[in-house]
């Protein structure tokens, strides 16, 4: 009988003579050397960077009055990046942007700069994280192999998914959720797996590098077995809305506090100066070293103290707006798991449900809610608290996800699918949203 030409569609079905699928152990064997090769120098940068962000905060718990020196260290900051530092001021956006846009080979400057910048943020006591240093320093070190090797564009792409993978994986010790960040970051609604394998790879060799070395990571207690019925469900919802609000609050102060400081002090070394003065003035009103730095401490403290304070959520929040909205180098990561777990604590009180469990939800889904990635932040409660946290983890993080809406700490992202679930007519960056909000209703 004559057969019948297919539909037009844009799908494909998997067959035996597919093109695309003639070699697939040449394919296999391309991610496991460029992967692993990622890894191993991505890993190693990690391994130094925590080395030097450990000895950092260990001097400057040893001198608390080091904190009076941070403008100064923020005006010598600013003139350097003035300087030297333009191309890469761009930060964690300049990455993504480069992984949609196929723009121009990433600085390799980007990684020692961001590294020290950090390492001096911290160590006169700027409120910042980690993460955004590894996602920026692995994508930089990883573009620098694609552009040496001369990869293809789209292999150079997934290349960089990979670096930024193999930057979180090994600075967190969570090589998977690493794997899953690197496809989460780029787009909301999407899923990059073409890029899951170059990314598992350069995940786990870039934490079992960081490890080899010697660079260990928190260990945080397990979450106790609790087993879910309709009450805990009700507890998880608002649970979920109190996680979303935070996280709102969060990204749309320090989304202010950086356009009210830019549009007031054009210079970025006067800004930082600023910004220093400001956490000098918040440690005096707080009392309390706790909210400088990472506040490890703290975050440890968390999972087993019901006396924690109430408002210790609400403190680092400011602090840490205040310091990246000023220009100080450094992630959102880490006091986000701060913010997260404090306030996880006091749910966790207040809703009769157990404070380790509590804590180790909050610290996640926050993290999951102002990222746009749901499902890495679900895996690495799993890889830091135990498979107990994951259906908890999910829900939560499913709920502060969808309220958090359009927003998060990285503007750049791609809005593929808005969370309603209508596709969009184009792909746009979130920064989009909040561009449209301002334009006039015709």
């Amino acid at each position: 009988p004559t057969r019948r030409p297919p539909k037009p569609s844009d799908a494909r079905a998997l067959t035996s003579d597919d093109t695309d699928l003639r070699h697939p152990l040449a394919a296999l064997a391309q991610w496991l050397v460029l992967g692993a090769l990622v890894g191993v120098v991505v890993g190693s940068g990690s391994a130094l960077f925590l080395t030097l962000l450990e000895g950092a905060t260990e001097l400057r718990t040893r001198n608390v009055a080091w904190v009076y020196a941070l403008p100064f260290a923020g005006l010598a900051m600013g003139a350097f990046l003035d300087r030297f530092g333009r191309p890469v001021r761009g930060g964690s956006d300049l990455v993504i942007d480069t992984m949609h846009d196929d723009g121009p080979e990433l600085p390799l400057r980007m990684a020692p700069i961001v590294l020290f910048g950090t390492v001096l943020t911290h160590l006169f006591g700027g409120s910042a994280g980690r993460e955004g240093t590894a996602v920026q320093m692995g994508a930089s070190l990883s573009d620098f192999v694609a552009h040496r090797l001369r990869l293809a564009r789209e292999t150079r792409r997934l290349l960089l998914a990979a670096g930024v993978a193999a930057g979180f994986g090994s600075v967190f010790g969570t090589p998977i959720a690493g794997a899953i960040f690197g496809m989460e970051l780029g787009a909301l609604g999407r899923l990059e797996l073409r890029a899951w394998t170059p990314a598992l790879v350069a995940s786990v060799v870039g934490d079992m590098t960081t490890r080899a070395w010697g660079v260990g990571h928190t260990a945080f207690p397990a979450a106790p077995a609790v087993e879910l019925d309709l009450w805990l469900l009700g507890k998880w919802l608002v649970f979920g809305v109190a996680i979303a609000l935070a996280s709102v609050t969060f990204v749309e102060l320090t989304r202010l506090l950086k356009r009210a400081a830019q549009a007031r002090i054009p210079s970025l070394g006067l800004r930082m100066f600023a910004g220093g003065v400001a956490v000098i003035g918040l440690f005096h009103l707080a009392g309390t070293a706790d909210y400088l730095g990472l506040g490890v401490p703290t975050i440890e403290r968390a999972f087993v103290d019901a006396g924690l304070p109430v408002e210790s959520f609400a403190w680092k929040l400011v602090f840490t707006a205040v310091t990246l909205g000023a220009g100080f180098l450094g992630g959102e990561v880490t006091p986000l798991f701060f913010m997260g777990a404090t306030l996880g604590n006091v749910l966790a009180r207040v809703l009769d449900i157990p404070i380790p469990l509590g804590a180790g939800v909050g610290m996640a889904a926050l993290f999951a809610a102002s990222s746009n990635a749901p499902l890495a932040l679900s895996v690495m409660a799993v890889e830091i608290l135990g498979a107990n946290a994951f259906p908890h983890v999910v829900l939560v993080a499913s709920v502060a996800y969808v309220l958090t809406g359009h927003r998060g700490i990285y503007p750049a992202q791609r809005v593929v699918y808005s969370k309603t679930g209508a596709p969009m007519s184009e792909v746009r960056p979130l920064s989009w949203h909040e561009e449209a909000r301002k334009r006039p209703r015709s």
